[in-house]
């Protein structure tokens, strides 16, 4: 194991303590600035933030640029997996969200959210659970070893049924018969979260597989990339916290609150996911990205949309930031548990 390895699996050992540190240096850094950090959350394209694009994206290359299109066409050989993560995203995920987000706040929080509210974080919660992974899927894959053909497949046909199946499924869920959808928030994500870095790695590989070698390529080129992803996913972090840390501290027992059901939400799926998938004997490459992309969410385009529907400084809107919130956090424990249960 190179040097660089070593110190990489160190940086992954801890990376949760690294994310408590990003979390709150985000929060205090977005007090400091005040209004001087809107400057950069009002830097936004169809909805999509630019600075956080960028920093997303530096996640996403790591991965992209070791994508061989040549084995793609053998991923199909297994179809039980891609069928796994279509039952799991889009026949599951959507309604037992909606489920946990109707036992917490209109069962069990009664007593601490008025009914309006309550039924504003339901809506936000649904719309969460309505819009699966995109891309940082491509991160969860990448720590867990999941193979990254695979992982572009499945994202590219989720992409594909979340262009038909959002809208239905949102209004069935809230009872609502004009949902709004920002597509140019929808096909800019795609296209800055996908189809850019995709481009760019497969260019970047082959060049340097042809100028330097794969050796070289394999064990230079990316032992010293591998950190930029975690550096790009904790900068990511401490900019999310910057731009919404008043309302975190607005609102500190509501966020909790708000944050139990979306929690056990995700657990469930994964869970779900993975004992569906090890009764289907799935190869842990395989099956590890399969979990991941049902469990995390396309938060982008759920915050888009909760704003459209509800506004700015609607409970629907802060119920998908929390959902940002606890993401990570969540969905690293997940990776851990991932690399635990390597087979």
């Amino acid at each position: 194991m190179s040097k660089e390895s070593e110190q990489m699996g160190f940086f992954e050992r801890y990376l949760s303590a690294w994310v408590a540190i990003c979390i709150v240096s985000g929060i205090i850094l977005g007090e400091l600035l005040g209004d001087s950090i809107k400057v950069l959350s009002d830097m936004n394209i169809a909805s999509v933030n630019i600075p956080v694009a960028i920093l997303v994206w530096l996640m996403i290359f790591p991965m992209m640029v070791q994508v061989d299109f040549g084995s793609i066409k053998d991923v199909g050989k297994n179809p039980k997996g891609l069928g796994l993560t279509l039952v799991i995203n889009w026949l599951i995920k959507p309604f037992t969200m909606a489920f946990f987000a109707w036992v917490f706040f209109e069962k069990l929080y009664g007593a601490y959210i008025n009914p309006e509210l309550a039924q504003e974080y339901l809506a936000g919660a649904i719309i969460l659970g309505a819009a699966p992974c995109t891309a940082m899927v491509f991160v969860w894959s990448y720590l867990t070893k999941g193979d990254p053909e695979y992982t572009l497949v499945q994202v590219a046909i989720n992409d594909l049924i979340l262009l038909v199946a959002f809208i239905p499924i949102v209004k069935f869920l809230l009872g609502v018969t004009n949902v709004f959808i920002p597509f140019d928030t929808l096909i800019s994500s795609v296209v800055i979260f996908v189809v850019v870095p995709l481009l760019a790695g497969v260019i970047a590989n082959k060049l340097l597989i042809k100028t330097n070698g794969e050796k070289w390529f394999n064990e230079v080129f990316m032992a010293k990339l591998n950190p930029l992803s975690i550096v790009a996913l904790l900068t990511t972090l401490i900019l999310l916290f910057a731009f919404q840390g008043e309302k975190i501290l607005a609102n500190p027992l509501h966020i909790v609150l708000i944050a139990i059901p979306l929690t056990i939400q995700t657990y469930f799926i994964f869970f779900a996911a993975w004992l569906i998938g090890k009764k289907m004997s799935l190869p842990h490459c395989i099956l590890s990205p399969g979990s991941m992309i049902g469990a995390s969410n396309f938060f982008e385009l759920a915050v888009a949309v909760a704003i459209a529907l509800f506004g700015l400084n609607s409970g629907a809107a802060l119920a998908t930031v929390v959902g940002v919130l606890i993401e990570v956090p969540v969905m690293l424990s997940l990776v851990k548990l991932s690399n635990k249960w390597r087979y």
